[in-house]
């Protein structure tokens, strides 16, 4: 068989010469070509190194952060006022989800949301991360593992637990989703109570899922446990006895403090209304209110014993000094003052008894208006409080220098000044240790503490029987007498202010005082504001609730009774505006 020759030299093409230039040019070419590709090896591998690194970590590798568990918060015996929980918090990669997927129902059903809702936080498929919901109860969150829904992935987080539910709420306060405190002790200690998150360098899939470690975890350091002052047996009595009250009455409000006179503890502070922290859906204004601290007023009556104590402490009267009170009113630079049921000769005991207004300005228009300035002053009235607390009001205490006559006179019984129940509460402590103003604490503390001394021991000691006067038969404030223990303080009703006026018929009413009177170990303090069922005077709304207080606080603390008799309560006297 014969192989066919090929004759290339018949093809004009392929007889053709190539010119030399052509094939040179293309050698040259493919050597730029490799030479720019070594170049940019050598950038990417050494000398842009860095930066390509950084850039494929991004892609891949993840810090993880590890929650550290907030501190819990304790009440004085070690009983748990707040907590963190594990719960589990769902998140997707939308891209990866179907959204079809039947099972998304069961899923919105386990959630407790709007399948239009899950849908449409799905919806955007450029998005690799999306919350579903944050702080699924852990039996909820197994139950949507075991759906097995492709692109849907839990994370574990730590949810706030609150045991006292509405009955300490205004003191301990919350924390929001991202375990930050947002009003009372959660926000005053939130750096304390916080710790320190810790991290973990981790390779990740494109699915989230770990691959592996890339460096040492870095372990969270958990925040300490902070122990309070408040009793939550007290507590809870306290805001119950309040919560009665309030409702009893048809008021709008009320406030409830309780101090311990030896350590300067503050045992009980309770608001009605209140609020479950751990339901706060739809909470309004007014149930978030600490009033104790928040809510400023005009504290009518309760400070008519500073100005006898001042009186007292100047010289001015002794307590069976006679002050002539009839015809029951006084003109001050002419205006009017006068008492809701005219006396003829009180002594200075008997003012106070009978919370006469004439008997409390002829004592106080004795004084000059810088004595009395300095000693509302001393008495915490006009200052800040000196708590860790949000939200304290300063009130109002204007200088001296700018009082006239009839200023000075109607500060004498509580008008034309402002202060918070906190501060009330506050001051009475002058009483009950024996002339000295002690500092108040939210934290636990064993020790007895050392105050300022405003008043001598003898005078202010004085004026604490003249406070278990007011507090006995025949005073403003009977029905807060209490079983077994002997008490003394001052009711107090003022018209509440609305603009540059005065309310007609609203009121805030309240007690505030201290047992057992020789030796008092706590200081009660009650306001309700605005009664609206017949009765208003804070003899007969606020003085109840401090009874109740009395007696179960003082048994708690294991405070012996000193009456064997149970008081016989009599007819109130009704205090003056």
């Amino acid at each position: 068989m014969s192989v066919r020759s090929i004759n290339y030299s018949a093809s004009p093409l392929l007889a053709s010469r190539t010119p030399v230039w052509r094939s040179k040019f293309i050698v040259a070419g493919l050597a730029v070509a490799f030479a720019g590709l070594a170049g940019r090896a050598a950038y990417v591998q050494v000398f842009g190194n860095d930066f390509f690194q950084r850039q494929g970590e991004v892609r891949f590798a993840r810090t993880l952060e590890l929650p550290a568990n907030r501190g819990r918060v304790l009440d004085r015996n070690g009983l748990i006022l707040a907590s963190s929980v594990v719960a589990q918090s769902i998140w997707a990669i939308p891209e990866d989800v179907d959204r079809t997927d039947p099972q998304l129902r069961q899923l919105a059903r386990l959630l407790d949301m709007p399948l239009a809702t899950v849908r449409k936080r799905l919806a955007n498929e450029d998005k690799t991360f999306v919350w579903i919901k944050r702080q699924v109860d852990e039996p909820v969150a197994r139950q949507i593992a075991a759906l097995g829904i492709k692109g849907i992935y839990q994370r574990r987080e730590y949810k706030r637990q609150y045991p006292e539910g509405e009955a300490a709420a205004h003191v301990v306060g919350f924390t929001n989703v991202e375990d930050r405190g947002q009003e009372g002790v959660e926000l005053a200690f939130n750096k304390q109570l916080s710790g320190r998150n810790g991290s973990r360098r981790v390779i990740k899939d494109r699915l989230g899922r770990v691959v592996e470690d890339v460096r040492d975890v870095v372990p969270p350091v958990d925040g300490p446990d902070l122990q309070l002052s408040i009793d939550s047996k007290v507590q809870f009595f306290a805001y119950q006895k309040l919560k009665e009250a309030v409702q009893a009455h048809k008021a709008r409000a009320g406030s409830v403090m309780v101090i311990d006179t030896i350590t300067g503890e503050v045992l009980a502070l309770a608001n009605y209304p209140s609020f479950n922290p751990n339901r706060r859906q739809s909470l309004s204004g007014e149930q978030l209110r600490n009033r104790v601290l928040t809510d400023s007023f005009e504290p009518g009556s309760t400070m008519k014993p500073f100005i006898a104590a001042l009186a007292l402490e100047k010289g001015l009267v002794t307590p069976r000094t006679p002050i002539y009170t009839a015809p029951g009113r006084i003109m001050i630079g002419g205006s009017s003052i006068s008492d809701t049921h005219p006396h003829d000769v009180l002594t200075v005991a008997e003012v106070i008894q009978k919370s006469s207004n004439v008997g409390t300005v002829k004592m106080a228009m004795q004084m000059s208006p810088r004595e009395m300035w300095e000693t509302y002053a001393q008495a915490g009235f006009g200052q800040k409080p000196q708590v860790p607390f949000p939200g304290a009001v300063t009130g109002r205490l204007r200088p001296y220098k700018s009082w006239r006559p009839i200023e000075q006179a109607t500060m004498s019984y509580g008008y034309g000044l402002s202060t918070s129940l906190f501060q009330l509460a506050h001051a009475y402590t002058i009483f009950a240790r024996d002339g000295e103003l002690i500092p108040l604490s939210l934290q636990k503390s064993t020790e007895p503490v050392s105050g300022v001394r405003v008043f001598s021991a003898k005078n202010a000691i004085a004026v604490r029987q003249m406070l278990g006067l007011a507090a006995g038969p025949g005073g403003t404030g009977s029905r807060a007498q209490t079983m077994g223990y002997s008490v003394g303080g001052k009711s107090g009703t003022a018209h509440k202010q609305e603009g540059k006026g005065y309310a007609e018929k609203k009121y805030r009413s309240w007690f505030v005082g201290l047992a057992p009177i020789e030796a008092p170990r706590i200081v009660v303090a009650v306001m309700i504001d605005e009664p609206n069922n017949g009765q208003y005077y804070g003899g007969v709304v606020a003085a109840p609730v401090f009874s109740e207080t009395v007696q179960q606080t003082l048994r708690i603390l294991g405070v012996q009774p000193d009456m064997n008799v149970k008081p016989q309560i009599v007819a109130d006297v009704e205090e003056s505006f």
